[in-house]
C-alpha cells in the first residue's frame, strides 16, 4: 500500500480484480465516467492513475476533474471509449492489455463459425426437446472445413483467427490498410472485394470513428446468400441496421455475434432470428485471461508510478 491514490472506474470489475487493484494502491472507486464528478475534491487532487474498465465514453471533461492524473490504464485491448487525443493534449498516458486475450477471442470467433454453420444451438434444442427421439435426425447443416475465410483487420487477433482457420484447410483472404507478410494469404484493398471472395467474413477491427459502419450493406450483399459473418470486434464496426435487414431477408445465410450496439440492451430484432448465434461480449471471458488482463493493467500502473517505461502504451 502506498499513499498514492488510484481511481478504479468500472462496474464490471470482478471482486478479485478490485481486490488486487485496491491491494496495490490507496484507491477510490466509481462505477464509470458518469460518476467521476461525484468524487470529492480532496480525493481528486491525489489521483494519479485510473484503472478503467468499460465502454462508456471517457473524455476530456472527465480527465479535467483530476489535475494530477498521469495515466489511464485500460482493461481490454480496445480503447475506443477513451478519448486518446484528449489524453495526449493533457500529457496523460493511455495503456491497454493486448496479446493476453488474443487466443480467447480467436477461439470464440472459430466457435461462432462452428456453432452457426453446424447449427449447434439448434442441435442442443433438438436433443433436449425430445425431437431427436420423436423425429429422428435434425435437418442437415453446412460444412466448415475447406471453405474460404476472410478476415477484416489482420492485427494480433485477426492473425490468430486466420491461423486457426487455416488449420481447417481454409483458403485465407484478408483486408487491412496495407498488405502483410503472410503465408500466401490473399490481400483485398476493400471489405466489399473481400466479402465477395469468401464464405465466412470475420470482423476483427479496432473500434472507434475510423471503423464506424466499416462493413456496409454493400459488403453484406457481396457476401451473399450462402455467406456467414462473425463479429468479435465492436458493435460499431458493422452497419447494424443493414445486418439485421440482411439476416431477415436472406441477403446472407447467418451470423455469429459477440458484440452489438447498445450493449447489453441489444436490438430486439436479433432475438427473433434463428440464423444468428448470439453471445454476451465474452470474447476474453475466461478465468485465465481475465486474470492476465488485470495483472497487465496493474503492471502498467506500477510502471507509471515508478517512473519506468509503460508495458503496453497506446499513446
Amino acid at each position: 500500500m502506498t499513499d498514492t491514490t488510484l481511481l478504479i472506474a468500472g462496474a464490471s470489475f470482478s471482486p478479485p480484480e478490485r481486490e488486487r487493484l485496491e491491494g496495490a494502491y490507496l484507491s477510490a472507486y466509481v462505477n464509470g465516467p458518469s460518476e467521476m464528478a461525484g468524487v470529492d475534491e480532496a480525493t481528486r487532487q491525489t489521483i494519479r492513475a485510473v484503472a478503467y474498465k468499460g465502454h462508456h465514453p471517457f473524455g476530456g471533461a472527465e480527465m479535467d476533474l483530476f489535475p494530477n492524473l498521469g495515466v489511464i490504464a485500460n482493461y481490454g485491448v480496445g480503447y475506443d471509449a477513451i478519448d486518446v487525443m484528449a489524453a495526449g493534449e493533457r500529457s496523460i498516458r493511455v495503456t491497454n492489455t493486448p496479446d493476453v486475450l488474443s487466443d480467447d477471442v480467436a477461439d470464440l470467433a472459430v466457435g461462432l463459425i462452428l456453432a452457426q454453420s453446424r447449427s449447434m444451438v439448434f442441435g442442443d434444442h433438438w436433443v433436449r426437446s425430445g425431437q431427436w427421439a420423436e423425429k429422428g435426425e435434425m435437418p442437415l447443416n453446412r460444412q466448415v472445413s475447406r471453405k474460404r475465410a476472410g478476415i477484416v483487420g489482420l492485427g494480433r487477433i485477426g492473425r490468430e483467427i486466420a491461423d486457426r482457420l487455416a488449420a481447417f484447410k481454409m483458403e485465407i483472404h484478408y483486408h487491412s490498410r496495407s498488405e502483410k507478410d503472410t503465408p500466401g494469404w490473399q490481400w483485398h484493398a476493400d471489405p466489399v472485394s473481400l466479402a465477395g471472395a469468401v464464405d465466412f467474413l470475420v470482423v476483427a477491427l479496432v473500434g472507434g470513428p475510423d471503423t464506424l459502419n466499416y462493413i456496409t450493406a454493400e459488403a453484406l450483399r457481396a457476401l451473399g446468400p450462402d455467406g456467414v459473418i462473425v463479429n468479435i470486434s465492436r458493435g460499431t464496426t458493422i452497419d447494424e441496421t443493414a445486418l439485421l435487414d440482411a439476416l431477415e431477408d436472406g441477403t446472407i445465410a447467418g451470423a455469429g455475434l459477440d458484440v452489438f450496439l447498445n450493449e447489453p440492451k441489444i436490438n430486439e430484432r436479433f432475438s427473433k432470428l434463428d440464423n444468428v448465434v448470439l453471445q454476451p461480449h465474452q470474447g476474453s471471458g475466461s478465468v485465465e485471461t481475465r486474470h492476465e488482463m488485470v495483472l497487465l493493467q496493474l503492471a502498467n500502473i506500477t510502471a507509471f508510478m515508478d517512473g519506468e517505461a509503460l508495458k503496453t502504451p497506446v499513446n
